[in-house]
């Protein structure tokens, strides 16, 4: 074929319309929740407030204190006077692991899993291109953060409202706001939290471009997960910390003040804001000069 026929060809393929790349999302999203996998992750997440309110009611109901001597996680004390709390605690409870863990998964098997299963080269001949096609994993990651997130923050709502009572919320600064406006603020919780799981999103689809194995791309990710985990508790290493994903991620109690302190709020979301700009050109990168062959 000379090269006129070839530029000729090339012109008369259609050009992605502007509905493609929503076509593309719904397409990716569609296939990230339908995964058995992806609803057992939710299924655990679901769980974990369930165990924790139930855990918190028996030790009550023999008259014992939450939380007492400090032990639990974070707002644990306060669950038995309101069970809006509980939403705290769950959060405060499966954002150091499991709501990371999950996310490393489904980002890791982004890519990847497609090249294992030999159907990401028939996802490459659509008109959509390299590029979009990754944003559209990208955004899919993140809409199973959002998802992972709610999930464990509706969970808990439900379970805090069967064994807790519910009414006027006395924040960790002793002010004390209405149920309405504390429901506002565990939204508020929860979409902080989301947030923070970006920079795992992006660091588990770069890993996932550089290998055609999804279980490989999964358990790097996760391990990368537990290593800075595990950096980040150790004082001698206090100079790097803050440029850990996971460094800030706690800073979401600062949202139960009054005033908001919005100091390491807005630092989380900057370091997540570099995470996904790093590793998200990075996956760009590789993933556009990829040979795909499976």
């Amino acid at each position: 074929m000379s090269q006129a026929e070839v530029t000729t060809a090339a012109a008369a393929r259609p050009a992605p319309s502007p509905l493609w790349a929503l076509s593309l999302f719904r397409s990716e999203a569609g296939t990230v929740f339908r995964r058995w996998r992806t609803i057992a992750l939710l299924g655990v997440l679901a769980a974990v407030p369930v165990l924790v309110g139930i855990a918190v009611k028996m030790e009550t109901s023999d008259g014992g204190a939450a939380g007492h001597g400090g032990g639990g996680p974070a707002f644990i004390s306060q669950v038995t006077n309101n069970g809006l709390f509980l939403v705290f605690t769950s959060l405060a409870a499966t954002l150091p692991f499991f709501l990371p863990m999950a996310v490393g998964v489904v980002a890791g098997d982004s890519v990847a899993g497609e090249a294992s299963s030999g159907t990401l080269r028939y996802l490459l001949v659509a008109p959509a291109g390299r590029t979009r096609l990754l944003l559209a994993k990208f955004t899919a990651t993140f809409a199973f953060c959002c998802a992972a997130t709610l999930t464990v923050a509706a969970s808990a709502l439900a379970v805090g409202a069967l064994l807790f009572p519910l009414g006027d919320v006395t924040l960790i600064s002793g002010v004390t706001v209405s149920f309405g406006e504390g429901l506002l603020r565990a939204l508020a919780v929860a979409g902080a939290v989301a947030l923070s799981l970006v920079g795992i999103a992006a660091l588990g689809l770069f890993v996932s471009t550089l290998t055609n194995s999804g279980i490989a791309a999964m358990a790097t990710t996760v391990g990368l997960l537990i290593t800075a985990q595990i950096v980040d508790q150790f004082p001698q290493l206090h100079a790097v910390q803050p440029y850990l994903f996971p460094h800030y991620w706690l800073s979401f109690a600062d949202l139960l003040r009054a005033p908001v302190y919005w100091d390491q709020l807005l630092d989380n979301l900057g370091l997540q804001a570099l995470y996904a700009a790093v590793f998200g050109s990075a996956a760009w990168a590789r993933f556009t000069s990829k040979d795909v062959t499976a």
